[in-house]
């Protein structure tokens, strides 16, 4: 029997992983990269000039004019990336001389989610005149002028959460006051009505590729997960194997992709706390043109919610799940489809588990990540998302 070494793995491995999993062809190329990538060094802490010099590079390539950066430092959040704060000092085309705060997101040497900052960058900036985003300057998709792929977008104003309210890890379980949430959850309700009914055919999006009508959408999103979780996990998992046959069994068929953020959650959007109006959408680095139910499955998924006073669910902390729904589909046009959103709901929970008991697995072990520490408290609750799989798997049985 032959032995794979995940750790080194060769060019013919490689070759028949990508054959056995056909997906889009840039998931594909970062797939392909990371494994290419694996068996050298580890994640190095970077010293901030290294990336200022890159940053320097990078926006030398693509403006003319004089330009300088000052107030360069670490900026925390963004869980699976490493990112840097800065203020450009420098004269925008059509505007005029600005000091303008930026933001560099790179990867580390391997993350816990691989994703591409060319689609990151480019559904950012298609998104630009549909809901509150960023400003996108540059990217350096290969890592041709930084140590990694990177992007440099502008920096926005908000919070995640009122000052005086908890959450858990990376937005989970947050608690809103009830003013707040009465005057979020129209927006956010109305903000994803927004990015499902964008007309991505006359944006720039050519990173991705649009599923035909049918599975295809489907077929690629398993193709892509369970290719991560054949490449990275370490033990073989039946429950995983049975959970990707089902997945490939009832596939919903799709009649119109559209725009996919793939994190639509508390946690992912700021919002400016005088007046709680959302400022900005956050970590589309999963987005996809897709299914819309993978949104409506991620976004009501019990582990970005909580419970009001009473003990009723609320989406997100923001309104029931039932309002929810009810709010969307007048807001969108779009009819909410029972069976696919069950499907996805089993989809995402499939990918939480690669992720977690996978890659999360695979990087820390490498040393490949600057979140060691939150990516093995990550691999700690994988048994509880297996659980919740299995319990989604036999309700739809």
């Amino acid at each position: 029997m032959q032995v794979i070494d995940r750790d080194k793995p060769s060019a013919a491995w490689i070759a028949a992983m990508r054959q056995r999993y056909p997906t889009e062809r840039e998931i594909d190329r970062i797939l392909t990269r990371r494994l290419e990538r694996r068996a050298g060094p580890g994640f190095a802490p970077l010293a901030l000039h290294t990336l200022v010099d890159g940053v320097k590079a990078l926006i030398a390539a693509h403006h003319k004019g004089a330009f300088e950066i000052t107030e360069a430092r670490w900026l925390s959040g963004g869980a699976s990336k490493l990112q840097m704060s800065f203020v450009l000092d420098w004269t925008q085309p059509g505007v005029g001389h600005q000091l303008t705060r930026m933001v560099l997101r790179m990867e580390p040497s391997e993350s816990i989610v691989e994703t591409s900052r060319l689609r990151e960058y480019q559904l950012i900036r298609a998104a630009q005149a549909v809901v509150p985003v960023p400003p996108v300057f540059w990217c350096d998709a290969h890592g041709e002028f930084l140590p990694y792929p990177a992007l440099v977008y502008g920096f926005a104003e908000g919070v995640t959460k009122p000052s005086q309210t908890t959450s858990g890890v990376s937005g989970l379980q947050t608690r809103l006051p009830d003013a707040v949430r009465h005057k979020l959850a129209p927006q956010f309700v109305e903000h994803l009505a927004l990015i499902h009914r964008m007309d991505h055919r006359q944006a720039d999006l050519s990173a991705f590729d649009v599923p035909e009508p049918g599975t295809q959408c489907a077929l690629w999103g398993v193709n892509n997960w369970e290719r991560v979780w054949e490449e990275d996990a370490d033990e073989d998992v039946p429950l995983m194997r049975l959970v990707s046959a089902w997945l490939r069994r009832h596939m919903p068929v799709l009649d119109k992709p559209c725009v996919v953020h793939s994190d639509y959650r508390v946690g992912n959007f700021l919002f400016t706390e005088a007046d709680c109006r959302i400022s900005a959408w956050l970590d589309w680095e999963l987005g996809r043109i897709g299914d819309p139910h993978q949104d409506l499955a991620w976004t009501t998924s019990p582990a970005f919610g909580s419970n009001d006073d009473k003990g009723q669910f609320l989406v997100c902390g923001l309104m029931p799940e039932g309002a929810f729904f009810d709010a969307y589909q007048q807001a969108s046009g779009l009819t909410v489809n029972p069976k696919a959103l069950h499907w996805y709901k089993v989809y995402n929970a499939y990918s939480m588990v690669t992720l977690t008991l996978g890659t999360g697995y695979r990087i820390a072990r490498n040393g490949k990540t600057h979140q060691d520490v939150l990516v093995t408290w990550l691999m700690g609750i994988s048994a509880m998302l297996m659980a919740d799989m299995q319990n989604l798997i036999e309700q739809g049985a």
